[in-house]
Order: C-alpha cells, then structure tokens, then sequence
C-alpha cells in the first residue's frame, strides 16, 4: 500500500526553502516571521503534519509544558494558560494543563511524576507552599517555573507579585472616597494569597494616615464565588446593636467579590452606593460583571507571558542560575466603588 501523506521534503519544495529552513519554521525556531507563513502555509496546501511522536525520539524532548494549578477553572489562571501558550507554542511547545490540588502534598506528587518524562518542563503556581514542596522542585528532574511567591533565595526561577501591596491600594482607594467601615474578604490565610493579602490588609489598616470607625474581617473557605457568598452573609450579618452597616468590602480575590456583591444585594443594598466592593486579579468575569468590578491587576497574562519565557531559557540550558520577575499591582476603578462621598 502506497502512503500518500506529504513528507516534509515535499512542503520544502512547494515553499522554495532548504529542508532545514522548513524544519525551523515548522518548530518556531529561529526562522523569521515571513519563513514561518510563508512554510506552514505549504504544509497546510499540501496536508502536511508533523510526525510529533518521531520528533520527540530524535530530540529526546517531549515539546510539552506542564501548567500546574490548583483551580483549573479559576479565571485568573485561564488567562495565565493564554499567555503561557502564546510564548511556547511559536517554538514547537504544547501546554498540558494540570491540577494540583489545594494541598502541599498533591503538589509535591505531582512534582515528583516529573521524572517519567511526561513533559520538558513545568510552571506551578501552587496555593500552598513548604519546605518540602521546595525541596522537591529543587531536585525535579525538569525545569520547573514557579508563579507566586519569590523564589529568589531557594534557587528557583520564579515569578512573583505585591498583592499585599495590592490589597493596600484597594483600601487606600475606599479611604479616599468617603469609606470608613470597612470589611475584608480573605480566602484560607495558609495560603500563599491568603497570607500575603492579609498582610496587605492589615498594614494599611493601621497605617497612620488611614482614619476608621470599623473594620471587621472574615475568612472565606476557599477562593470561589459560593465561599465568597458565604462568608460574605457572616461578614455583613455583624451589625453593632444600633449601628450602621460596612460601607466598603475588600475581597482577596474576584470570585470572592463577586460572592460579596450577591450578599450585599440579599439585604436590599446598593452597590456601590451602600457597600463598595473591591476584588483581586482584574479578571474577564469582573471587568464584565454588573456593577463592573474595581479590582487590584496582579498581571496574570504579564506573569504567564514571563513564566513561559523564563521556561524557555531554561528549557535550553537548565543548568543556567535562577531568575526572577517581579510584576507591578495597579488598582483598575470601576462601577463598585465609582460613586464618591464624603465620611458619614
């Protein structure tokens, strides 16, 4: 039986190109843009595909990169995934999305199956981190990115953000338009986002040039909408005997807000009107939602995009030393918070 799939000395001749040139472009490897275009579009005239599993044998590299999380469907870490397979995927690179868990341990497992060789490589970002998931990235036996907390005293190219600092803005921001009653909506503070952003909050609370008559905080179970609702209700039902509602909430994150919103509208009051909410990570869902949310952006496409890159340095010498990326928080101010008065 005689096969009749397009080789690639075949795409080769129909673009006018060296096998070798055709080989780069189809990879993303060092060919230009037109090269590329001017390559693929043979390989698509011509029905070409790559034999990947072949490619794989002579390369000894699988071309798959792990994304690691522990909420796949957090929509922050979509945009991550985005932005992470917009670096790698021009240089032959797939993306395997996985899920960690919400424990040290799951993370850890997952970190040792690194050795069967299932992927070039892994960018985590865990929600809980300890000495013995370090350890374990430490000795992987790929190269592996960790988005979150800095990493820059273990050896570990990271990259990482001032969400506390974040958190500061939010409250800053509420002072600033009239808000003296005050709530925060944390997730679990064992986390890594939960214990930097109760940090953030509890430095701008008691920092000198913020006036309060109260502030109350509550923790939700997790970082979800439904959490968010929850705690939200426990938060909001704490009324002095006599005394007024919060008049602003500060959410660690997006879905938490989202969840606050519902709760505050479940008693009858107006956002922002009554309550102004607040959120983290400045996500599709918030910036679409209705009031639309001001949220603090931590860069999640900014944060994947360095991630990839940083992967790709190390894909193509693992042995070079670590590095790490800081990416900026900047509040984004919306329909939740945008009705300004002054202190009642």
């Amino acid at each position: 039986m005689t096969s009749t799939r397009a080789t690639l000395i075949q795409v080769a001749e129909r673009a006018g190109v060296s096998l070798a040139s055709t080989s780069r472009a189809l990879h993303g490897a060092g060919a230009s843009k037109a090269m590329v275009e001017r390559v693929r579009a043979a390989a698509e005239e011509l029905g070409y595909s790559a034999d990947a599993i072949g490619r794989s044998l002579r390369m000894k590299k699988t071309f798959q990169i792990a994304f690691a999380v522990a909420d796949i469907g957090n929509p922050v870490y979509v945009e991550m995934m985005r932005a992470i397979h917009e670096v790698l995927a021009p240089h032959g690179y797939r993306v395997v999305v996985m899920s960690t868990g919400d424990t040290s341990d799951s993370t850890i497992e997952l970190v040792r199956s690194l050795g069967s060789g299932f992927v070039d490589g892994m960018v985590v970002s865990p929600l809980r981190t300890d000495d013995g998931l370090i350890t374990e990235i430490q000795q992987a036996p790929v190269p592996v990115v960790v988005i979150g907390r800095a990493m820059d005293d273990r050896g570990i190219s990271s990259v990482s953000t001032d969400s506390a600092g974040g958190i500061g803005e939010a409250v800053r921001h509420l002072h600033a338009i009239g808000r003296r009653r005050i709530g925060f909506l944390n997730g679990p503070v064992d986390t890594t986002p939960g214990a930097s952003r109760q940090r953030g909050f509890d430095a701008a609370v008691t920092a000198g040039d913020l006036t309060a008559e109260r502030i109350e905080r509550e923790t939700a179970q997790d970082f979800t909408v439904g959490a968010g609702l929850e705690a939200a209700r426990r938060l909001l039902a704490r009324v002095p005997e006599g005394g007024p509602q919060l008049d602003a909430l500060v959410a660690a994150n997006d879905l938490l807000a989202i969840g606050a919103i519902r709760a505050v509208r479940e008693l009858g009051l107006s956002v922002p009107e009554d309550v102004a909410v607040t959120g983290m990570d400045d996500t599709e869902i918030g910036r679409v939602f209705q009031p639309s949310l001001t949220s603090v952006s931590l860069g999640a496409t900014e944060r994947g995009r360095a991630a990839a890159r940083l992967m790709l340095q190390l894909a193509d010498d693992p042995d070079q030393p670590a590095q790490q990326v800081s990416v900026g928080a900047e509040l984004m101010v919306r329909e939740s918070t945008t009705t300004e008065r002054g202190a009642r």
